[in-house]
Formats: structure tokens, sequence, C-alpha cells
């Protein structure tokens, strides 16, 4: 999830991001069976959209059936999320303070909600995942992929790419067991992988 200076610099550009990625038939199909399939296999209970941005995930996994709620630290996407998707919770919040209690959440998606966190704050953005997300509750992370953890130039502020191992052992230190590596090259876009894991008990 963005800090502060990304959240400002999404809020600049809410209304062109939303136009251009805000709808769910923006996405590539491989993610919408990869997220449904997740969603499926976790445990009954809420799921909490951490970084939702305007919020079409969200939706997408209210309409099958999920009990979700999405929270993001723009403003601009959380005003407008509530006015496109009025049956869905939304609320202003940042990955590292959730604001919920513990072990209360049967999972996370973390939809390249994480790319713009400077990688000495991951830790903690990890360390919250595993306090809110009960035992065998999981956790679903999308991020741009690297052979190296290193800054790149995104559209709209810096973010970082990761590698999978990297990423994997971080969310083992932080409590989670990783099951699932899924990678993928799409022409014109830069190397996406995700990563499923569950919450140790």
């Amino acid at each position: 999830m963005a800090d502060g200076s990304a959240s400002e610099a999404y809020g600049r550009r809410a209304d062109e991001y939303i136009a251009l990625l805000g709808d769910i038939d923006a996405t590539a199909s491989p993610d919408r069976e990869l997220i449904a399939g997740w969603a499926r296999d976790q445990p009954e209970g809420p799921i909490l959209d951490v970084g939702c941005g305007p919020g079409h995930w969200t939706n997408w996994l209210h309409e099958q059936g999920l009990d979700v709620a999405g929270v993001d630290p723009t403003p601009e996407f959380v005003d407008a999320a509530r006015k496109r998707f009025p049956e869905v919770s939304f609320r202003d919040g940042f990955a590292e303070q959730l604001d919920v209690a513990d072990s209360s959440l049967a999972g996370i998606l973390a939809w390249y909600s994480l790319i713009h966190v400077r990688p000495d704050r991951i830790s903690a953005a990890l360390a919250e995942f595993a306090r809110v997300v009960e035992p065998g509750g999981g956790l679903l992370v999308g991020f741009v992929r690297g052979p190296e953890l290193e800054p790149f130039d995104h559209a709209v502020t810096t973010a970082y790419s990761w590698p999978v191992d990297q990423l994997s052992r971080m969310l083992g230190s932080a409590g989670f067991a990783v099951s699932v590596h899924d990678t993928r090259d799409d022409p014109g876009a830069r190397p996406h992988g995700a990563i499923v894991a569950s919450r140790v008990g």
C-alpha cells in the first residue's frame, strides 16, 4: 500500500487512473481466475482488500458472494469507490495499521498494493497482516517481479520489484506459509508475480 507521498501522487491522478484501470474488465483473465480460486479456498469470514484503489477488485469479490471490504490510503480512491460501489464497505487506511482486531480476518488480498512501500517498511506491513489474519487464513500478494529488489520508475511514483524467493522469505518471517508462486510475462507489461500463503497457527 502506498505511503503518504505515494498516496498524494495517486490522488492527483485518481480520475485518470480510474478511467484507465479502474474497471474489472481492464484486468487480466488469469488474475481473475487466480483471485477467484484463492477467495473460494479461504475460511468463511471477512476478507480485506488492502490497497483497494478505486475498488473494482473489492466489488468483484463482493459480487462473487464474499464478505469483503476495501481499505486504501488515497482519499480520492476511497470516495470514488464508495460512489461507484455503494453496497460495498470502503475506508481510509494504511497496510501498516489496519485498525481491525487480532485474528479477525479470513484473508487479505494485497494486489499490487505493496509495490510503493519502501523495502525497509515491508516487514511492518506483513507483520500487521499476520496480526489480523486468523490461523489458517489466507494472503494473496500481487507484485512486480524482478531478478533483484530494486526501485523502478512507475507511471505515478517510485515502485519496487521483488524476486519471488526474497518476498517469499519475508512472508515466512512474518508468519505465513507460502503455498503457490504464480509468475507471468505479458507483452507490454512488467514481469508479474503473485504469492499465495496462509497464516501459520
